[in-house]
């Protein structure tokens, strides 16, 4: 007999057991929303197809092409991000808006990761980018509410939602969790990721050596018993946020870290033009090295940025919130219709 080839979803008790989390996940959203409108935030919706579905090096979008009514054929991408045509929605007037976008990532699948996935995204124009760890503790605490649970669990992990998130720059959390003081030399950053226990590779790169030591050694300690927003990023590893006043090494970046899982990214967004263009080519050639293929740069977006006001935007993982909030254990229980 023929195997059932239907995703497990789509079976009546598979459907019942994810049902409790999927009814979490439409009062959160619902109460999402009516936060950012008390909070004087314009929900967007912005297009989904795109010229380029973002420039960074290690995210793979989903490619697809427009025809036109003659016959005539262009590639466009669907978004990995709504960031670009929010920034661009800023150029043209807007000041606070938020978006429940739908957004699509190739080569990722797991427990945490999803082809198809919803990001929350939220822009400030002329405040500063703590404006947005405050954003961050207050969404936290309402999905907490929402879901009416004390706590957020996540294999084994404990955190408070209600807590103050702790303030800890990756050069502490190197020293605190790594053992080792953060340098931006790639030999003896590959000495110390070493000796710390950390397989480093001959032909990694600095950036690939930070990646592992973060993502072994670090992460699985953020967010414990309270949330953490790890913040000051070296400014090679932020390719759209500006420099920290006062420190050029250092950019304007924090990650939210909770119960180990990575929540929400956030900028004091980048509006130079020449730069901007020089890291997106950048990170396009280190693509092309890697991944044989590269995207297009999206010069409308940069004539756009041109035009930015001083703002700061976030990108929070809709679907992992409503995970901790709801006591889930992977992606998919929480997405309606899973892809198959």
């Amino acid at each position: 007999m023929a195997s059932d080839p239907s995703p497990p979803w789509r079976s009546r008790e598979n459907h019942a057991d994810r049902r409790p989390f999927l009814l979490v996940r439409g009062a959160v959203q619902r109460n999402l929303r009516a936060w950012f409108e008390k909070e004087g935030f314009t929900e967007v919706e912005p297009a989904a197809l795109q010229v380029s579905p973002g420039n960074e090096a290690h995210l793979h979008g989903f490619a697809t092409e427009i025809i036109g009514p003659g016959g005539e054929r262009s590639p466009l991408y669907l978004h990995t991000s709504p960031e670009f045509a929010c920034k661009t929605l800023l150029a043209a007037g807007e000041t606070k808006i938020f978006t429940l976008a739908k957004v699509w990532r190739n080569r990722e699948r797991g427990p945490l990761h999803h082809p198809e996935f919803t990001m929350l995204e939220w822009y400030r124009a002329d405040e500063p980018y703590e404006a947005l760890m405050d954003d961050c503790a207050a969404l936290l605490a309402l999905a907490a509410r929402t879901a009416v649970t004390e706590v957020f669990r996540y294999r084994g992990r404990e955190a408070d939602p209600f807590a103050r998130p702790e303030r800890l720059t990756v050069a502490k959390a190197f020293e605190r969790y790594a053992g080792f003081v953060l340098n931006d030399d790639r030999e003896v950053l590959a000495a110390a990721a070493t000796g710390a226990g950390v397989r480093v590779a001959v032909d990694d790169s600095w950036s690939d050596i930070f990646a592992k030591v973060l993502t072994e050694k670090i992460e699985p300690n953020l967010g414990a018993g309270a949330p953490t927003l790890l913040c000051e990023y070296p400014l090679r590893e932020a390719a759209l946020a500006r420099a920290k006043a006062g420190d050029p090494t250092v950019a304007e970046r924090f990650e939210l870290y909770v119960c180990g899982v990575e929540l929400a990214n956030a900028f004091g967004e980048l509006t130079d033009v020449a730069e901007q263009r020089r890291r997106f080519e950048a990170e396009m050639a280190l693509k092309q090295q890697t991944y044989g293929a590269a995207y297009p740069i999206d010069e409308d977006f940069l004539e756009a940025l041109g035009r930015m006001p001083p703002a700061c935007g976030a990108a929070l993982g809709f679907d992992r919130l409503v995970m901790l909030a709801a006591g889930a254990q992977r992606i998919e229980q929480v997405l309606w219709t899973p892809v198959a």
